[in-house]
């Protein structure tokens, strides 16, 4: 136990911090009975709380996470919740399995924006679409093949060369760009503290209560936090990288950090000079180069580097030397805008696997989990949780049955030192060979 990793409360997340205080968190002491519990309050531990909440009204759900809700890994994302992923969902020759994924993805931006409609959840919710952007020829080829996977696919999409761009984004800065209007943006802490504010009479939550050990003992699960314990008889994990840390799905989840910087609101005279549209979402054809967002308070966000954490964190001063380089990637597209400072920048873990596959489904009699999204866990995570509840629950659906056929188990990883040797090499390739797109 000593040697258990957990989430680690850095207050750097601009998403997190620019929001309003909350009131004292409920924290766990002694023992509580439940029927369900859900550890970890991400995008999968919320909508399978809801879910089960809702499919079992007359029963105790419980939620626990070791942070505020929207404080971890669902909250510092980028805010897309993204219908058409650009990496590995639509490769392949196998359009049915394609079309699967839109299902899903687009399942859970339906969900989401019934939630936030039903309970008028402020979190910047728009309908902004998102742009793939290309800075130089190899960017362009990888938007060249996108394109030909969105054609197979029949799905609508809008080439703009850098002059149509230009006044969307404020920038000369890319060659071209591929539009897809299919993608929500949103502020996801705030999305994620709203879906915790209202949820069913029958769900109890408590945060800041890390869950230090989970075992099976006389047909009930037992949920050890440092003062006290949750007894449930079904437990659902929306846990991702930390799955492990509680026993399951060890050494098939590779840790790995993204980063992003977020300025202070531009000035009006700023937003004048910058000369783009406010709301909008670019992510980088080259999945290693850089993600830009403008939200609705004019704020700027930087995202690039990857790094490998196998403690699953970032020091200050990892964080200093990152937005050092997020500062270069903003002056280059902006340069009017040399002095705008940032006043966040932070880190988050998601989990890739070596295959590419996420896990969906039950671990053991009672214990459910969805896990190691690949980056794509807005919507990715959400559904797969309502549908894991809803499994857990004894239902049944053609959606449900699509997220089973395009899941399956994560591939072993090497052991270390040789995975830290070869992911950090790879690392250092990527960003070698993509340096014209960062």
């Amino acid at each position: 136990m000593n040697n258990l990793k957990l989430p680690a409360d850095d207050q750097s997340c601009g998403w997190y911090e620019t929001l309003p205080p909350q009131p004292a968190s409920l924290t766990l002491e002694g023992t509580q009975q439940s029927d369900w519990l859900v550890i970890g309050g991400g995008f999968v531990g919320t909508a399978a709380t809801r879910r089960l909440a809702e499919l079992n009204p007359h029963q105790k759900v419980t939620l626990i996470d070791a942070q505020r809700i929207g404080h971890g890994t669902s909250g510092r994302n980028s805010g897309f919740v993204i219908d058409l992923p650009h990496k590995g969902d639509l490769e392949g020759p196998d359009i049915e399995r394609k079309k699967k994924f839109i299902t899903l993805n687009r399942a859970a931006i339906q969900y989401l924006e019934e939630r936030v409609q039903q309970h008028g959840i402020d979190c910047q919710w728009s309908h902004a679409g998102k742009l793939q952007g290309a800075v130089s020829e190899r960017g362009v080829k990888f938007l060249e093949h996108f394109q030909s996977l969105l054609k197979e696919l029949d799905e609508p999409f809008e080439m703009l060369d850098r002059q149509a761009l230009r006044p969307r984004v404020g920038t000369g800065y890319y060659q071209q760009a591929l539009f897809t209007p299919g993608c929500t943006l949103m502020q996801p802490a705030a999305l994620m503290r709203g879906m915790l504010a209202h949820m069913p009479a029958n769900v109890t939550c408590y945060e800041e209560t890390p869950v230090l050990k989970l075992e099976r003992r006389n047909g009930r699960w037992i949920a050890s936090t440092r003062h006290g314990e949750i007894q449930a008889a079904k437990v659902i994990l929306g846990t991702n990288i930390f799955t492990e840390q509680l026993g399951y799905l060890k050494s098939r989840m590779l840790p790995i950090m993204t980063f992003a910087s977020m300025t202070r609101p531009l000035s009006a005279a700023e937003f004048a000079a910058y000369g783009g549209g406010d709301d909008w979402g670019l992510t980088p054809a080259d999945h290693a180069g850089t993600t830009l967002r403008m939200t609705q308070d004019r704020r700027l966000i930087v995202r690039n580097q990857y790094r490998f954490v196998p403690r699953y964190g970032s020091t200050a001063q990892q964080r200093q030397q990152i937005q050092a380089m997020h500062r270069q990637a903003l002056i280059a597209r902006y340069p009017m805008l040399k002095d705008l400072p940032f006043d966040y920048t932070w880190g988050g873990v998601c989990a890739l696997s070596r295959n590419y596959t996420s896990f969906f489904g039950e671990l053991e009699d009672g214990l459910f989990a969805s896990c190691c999204h690949n980056g794509v866990g807005a919507a990715r995570g959400t559904i797969s949780g309502k549908l894991l509840a809803e499994m857990a629950s004894g239902g049944d659906s053609q959606l449900q049955r699509f997220m089973q056929e395009v899941s399956g188990m994560p591939a072993r990883l090497p052991p270390q030192p040789f995975l830290g040797v070869g992911v950090r090499a790879r690392l250092k390739y990527a960003e070698w060979v993509s340096r014209s797109e960062v």
